[in-house]
């Protein structure tokens, strides 16, 4: 197992490229005006045009001339003395489950494959003033169901590293840009997963914040609050640049609350080695591919030598009591919305099966059922608020396979063991989610197959600058950057 060589069958930028600094140093030559908005664009529409064919992860791209325009008045009221925000001049690319005024949001359906949106989703709306410029969206799965980004509007995200394996999802296409340079930075989101899992399958960060701390408006605002928004970066401080942005109490979400203070700043303050509780794989309750425990351990090597204590830890919870109210609570929020569709007999027939089963599952719940899942919900949580007594992270994989196979929809069976769900193979994933607590995907290295993956850092509800600047600390550690290396001649970036 090779843990510190990641490969790619693409080529890296060439040495001092503009794409390869990151978003904070990006941002700071811009404000200091010894880079232009319109250079750092034209840069990365470069690299788009040069990379993207291969790999499919930016879709609806702007027009280049229209994207150039707006990057030189930006640079335009730089020179005339604007206050730049802390995204001034950075070209991004909003992952298409989120809606953009007067750019193309298709959810990955046929149903919405013409929609243009009239206004943006809330962080895209601070994403912009704080002087990001949209350049297109990148690709999803339909409406961000399964780790593995395809859709019939655009086609398969391919992985960064092996073009033959997925890119993970639902934020798959936000990841492999990432990771190849097309963007510095990167919006997702996260139900069960998909800022993470795709995070762990390119080689980046991908951060789940705590519930609530970036507030996401819709039709229903106090249930639906499993899913979040958040950030992915190649680097821990990038991350932090964006959540700067994204978090913030918005008086039309309820359950949203104030950041506390900018987690840039916090970052400067370096992480106190605390008590890591290693979950494993739940005392062998979670399948997992042969090797995934074997990277992770070595990573949290990495964390012993940083002054980390690391514990084996069991936690007395019936994980699949947690799976199974997972399950229901998925159905009656997004299954429930998925039912609205599924109702009009012009739409089901443009539903993958996925969206289906989601959408019937919703319809046989009973309150009941609902009620009851909650409970469970309920429990967990009380149960992470006592092991946070005793540990200040808790880590897991943050897969159970390594990335698969394009064509392999998802994985049907993990170490010999039968999925019953399209979703049970990330069953890992669950347990920040019910929880709702901050987890970040730190990259943990390779398998002999030069395959890549990720370890879950989670912290306690609103603990996000803890967990935050645990990978921060890991980051030092890492024998390699985030992202994509290797070019196909051997010369790394």
């Amino acid at each position: 197992m090779d843990a510190t060589r990641p490969r790619s069958r693409l080529a890296a930028p060439p040495a001092g490229d503009i794409c390869r600094l990151s978003a904070v140093e990006l941002a700071r030559r811009i404000r200091e005006r010894r880079l232009s908005a319109r250079e750092v664009a034209t840069a990365f529409l470069d690299r788009i045009e040069a990379v993207n064919p291969l790999v499919n992860a930016v879709v609806s791209l702007r027009e280049r001339a229209d994207i150039l325009s707006e990057a030189g008045e930006a640079d335009a009221r730089l020179a005339a003395g604007a206050e730049p925000g802390a995204l001034f001049g950075l070209p991004i690319a909003i992952k298409d489950l989120a809606l953009t005024k007067g750019l193309r949001t298709t959810f990955g359906s046929p149903i919405f494959a013409d929609l243009v949106p009239q206004e943006d989703d809330l962080f895209v709306t601070r994403m912009r003033q704080a002087g990001a410029i949209v350049i297109g969206k990148t690709n999803a799965p339909e409406f961000g169901l399964g780790s593995n980004t395809y859709n019939p509007v655009f086609g398969a995200t391919l992985n960064a590293l092996d073009p033959a394996l997925t890119a993970g999802g639902s934020s798959g296409g936000a990841a492999v840009a990432l990771a190849l340079d097309m963007v510095p930075l990167a919006d997702g989101s996260d139900f069960g997963g998909s800022l993470r899992n795709p995070a762990a399958y390119n080689n980046v960060y991908g951060f789940r914040p705590s519930q609530g701390l970036v507030p996401s408006l819709g039709i229903e605002v106090f249930h639906a609050q499993m899913g979040v928004e958040g950030p992915m970066a190649r680097t821990v401080r990038d991350l932090a640049l964006l959540l700067d942005v994204q978090a913030g109490y918005h008086p039309a979400a309820p359950l949203s609350y104030e950041k506390p203070g900018s987690f840039l700043a916090g970052l400067d303050q370096p992480a106190t080695p605390g008590r890591i509780g290693w979950l494993g794989d739940f005392g062998g309750v979670l399948p997992m591919e042969s090797g995934i425990l074997d990277l992770c351990e070595e990573a949290l090597g990495r964390f012993g030598d940083l002054g980390f204590s690391v514990e084996p830890l069991l936690p007395d919870f019936d994980a699949e009591a947690l799976w199974q109210a997972f399950c229901v609570l998925r159905q009656a929020t997004s299954g429930s919305a998925l039912k609205a569709l599924l109702d009009d007999p012009a739409n089901r027939g443009k539903l993958k099966p996925e969206a289906v089963w989601e959408a019937e599952g919703a319809g046989r719940l009973a309150a009941p059922q609902i009620h009851a899942a909650s409970t469970v919900r309920t429990a967990w949580y009380r149960t992470l608020l006592a092991l946070f007594e005793r540990f200040d992270l808790l880590a897991l994989p943050t897969a159970q396979v390594f990335p698969f196979p394009i064509e392999t929809h998802w994985p049907r069976e993990v170490a010999g063991r039968p999925m019953d769900t399209y979703h049970r193979w990330m069953q890992v994933c669950a347990f920040a989610t019910m929880g709702g607590c901050p987890a970040l995907n730190v990259p943990v290295g390779f398998d002999a197959r030069g395959r890549p993956m990720g370890m879950q850092l989670i912290g306690r509800p609103r603990g996000d600058l803890d967990v935050l600047r645990a990978g921060a600390a890991y980051e030092t550690a890492l024998p390699w950057v985030a992202g994509a290396q290797t070019a196909p001649d051997g010369s790394t970036r």
